[in-house]
């Protein structure tokens, strides 16, 4: 388990109350609702504890942004009120930020990245906003944000870094202690973008129920807040996942980090995989669908319980928001399995003969196959990509080893990463002609004529020998790229990556690469 236990603060008990003042006096409930806290029987059977979900995708807004947005937009003098709002942001607050003013009649403004899916831009305009789409990024939009608030004297309403703003996310941590109802609460999981929410859960709950611990939950690829309370001060991300991008921050806000440094008891960090798991979990008990920031503190109680052994203890996990892309269910079924553990993706070697595939299937027994991808590249071996039920990662570790025993050369791709987003649709893409090839993963803004633009970019220097892309749903691209470099155009050919302007990874040494998409493999 990855966590950090903060140390108290001389200035602690004062920042708390102050805090707990400002909750207890909050102005949220002219937009927002007290949502329930349900208990999940499915999941609290399976794991042995009683699991309760704090249902803030009940909000009209379908997220719990709305409550910080309207508590910090009420307490606005006149004058700011007749200036205006204004923000930037790509999904939850900015749908919290038009809900608030549309309720108190103000002019709002809206910058929003122009990879901002259709479905959210549109919820904002319903609000009545003003919608500014400029830039690729959340921080073109913030840099434009702040040029028209200095040219136009809108208020800016920042999206978490705010006492305001915390104190009014601090209502959903006054709920849950409200809600219990006497029952015992041993943790309280909450989901970390910039800390506002996980401030105001911990300030709140730590003044009324010290002994209860609570617990931030971070993607590994979106880990700001943990990074930080491991170097004891803000720390900036150089780079984000875009996955869970409700809580894609690079540098959580001054206010949170103070208040978590006394108030939270440690952070945990998940994979993306095992936020799709909690996602499906969700779907089986309530028969609602998460946005993957949603579900990301139920993947962190799962993963603490598992961690920590605990059994019947009382745990909540706080579901952030549903704001879900359709077309990012695919990809969220399609992981789910591996998140909780019952798939397992292996590369298998087998003879290249009549009747071999079959001995195969008899070596795996009554297991489920769930993929089985294979072509010929070679007279001798078979290289096959296949997918197999599992109860556990231990019992794929036991099946890897028995068909590495019965001579079936095994490697587990469960966890890689290029192996599950592109090899899987390119297995028998080896090809024999190709030279000095370079393979490299990119990330690009989601937008119509991205891929287009993205090629224009790459230019034609140097040969494309391998080339994968797959629409995910997400507001960015990821495409697998081979080029054709020889040797002496090494240094240009790095020089040309730097100047992209795209995030990338290389992966000519990944091991999915080597079994399945080089020649004589």
């Amino acid at each position: 388990m990855n966590e950090h236990a903060p140390t108290g603060s001389g200035s602690g008990p004062s920042l708390l109350d102050a805090l707990l003042r400002r909750i207890l006096t909050s102005r949220v409930y002219d937009v927002a609702r007290e949502t329930p806290l349900e208990l999940a029987p499915r999941l609290s059977a399976r794991l042995g504890n009683r699991v309760y979900f704090k249902r803030e995708d009940l909000q009209p807004v379908f997220s719990f942004k709305v409550r910080g947005a309207y508590n910090k937009i009420a307490n606005l003098s006149a004058d700011e009120r007749a200036r205006g709002v204004i923000t930037a942001s790509a999904g939850n607050h900015a749908q919290g930020v038009a809900c608030s003013a549309q309720k108190l009649g103000l002019r709002a403004v809206i910058v929003m990245p122009r990879t901002t899916p259709t479905i959210k831009v549109e919820a904002v305009q319903a609000r009545g906003a003003e919608v500014v789409l400029v830039g690729d990024s959340y921080s073109d939009a913030q840099a434009h944000c702040d040029r028209l608030a200095a040219e136009t004297g809108l208020t800016f309403i920042h999206p978490f870094d705010d006492p305001l703003v915390i104190a009014g996310q601090g209502t959903v941590g006054d709920e849950i202690v409200r809600h219990r109802q006497g029952e015992a609460l041993h943790a309280v999981f909450v989901p970390v973008g910039g800390g506002g929410l996980l401030a105001g859960v911990a300030g709140y709950i730590k003044a009324v129920l010290p002994d209860v611990r609570v617990i931030g939950v971070e993607p590994f690829e979106s880990d700001a807040m943990y990074q930080s309370l491991k170097a004891g001060r803000r720390v900036t991300l150089d780079h984000v996942g875009i996955f869970a991008d409700g809580v894609a921050v690079r540098t959580v806000g001054v206010h949170p980090f103070q208040i978590a440094q006394i108030a939270v008891d440690e952070v945990v960090r998940v994979s993306n995989d095992e936020m799709c798991a909690a996602i499906k979990d969700i779907f089986d008990d309530t028969r609602s669908v998460m946005e993957p920031a949603g579900a990301l503190s139920l993947a962190g109680l799962k993963r603490w319980a598992a961690a920590n052994g605990c059994r019947d203890e009382h745990l909540v996990a706080i579901l952030s928001g549903a704001n879900m892309n359709f077309d990012r269910l695919r990809f969220v079924a399609e992981r789910a399995e591996l998140g909780e553990e019952r798939e397992a993706l292996f590369a298998v070697t087998i003879p290249e003969r009549p009747g071999a595939y079959r001995d195969f299937c008899v070596a795996l027994g009554d297991r489920v196959v769930t993929e089985f991808n294979y072509r010929l590249n070679g007279r001798q071996e078979a290289h096959i990509f296949v997918g197999v039920g599992i109860d556990s990662r231990r019992d794929a570790a036991a099946l890897a080893g028995e068909l590495n025993a019965r001579g079936y050369e095994t490697l587990d791709l469960t966890d890689n990463e290029m192996a599950k987003l592109h090899v899987r649709h390119m297995v028998g893409g080896a090809a024999p002609d190709v030279r000095a090839e370079r393979l490299y993963r990119f990330e690009f803004p989601e937008r119509p004529g991205a891929l287009t633009k993205f090629l224009d970019t790459l230019g034609g220097r140097w040969n494309i020998s391998l080339f994968h892309y797959r629409n995910h749903g997400a507001d960015f691209g990821r495409v697998l790229v081979g080029f054709e470099v020889p040797d002496d155009q090494e240094g240009p050919f790095g020089t040309f990556l730097e100047t992209l302007g795209y995030p990338y990874q290389r992966e000519v040494d990944n091991p999915a690469y080597k079994r399945f998409l080089t020649p004589g493999a």
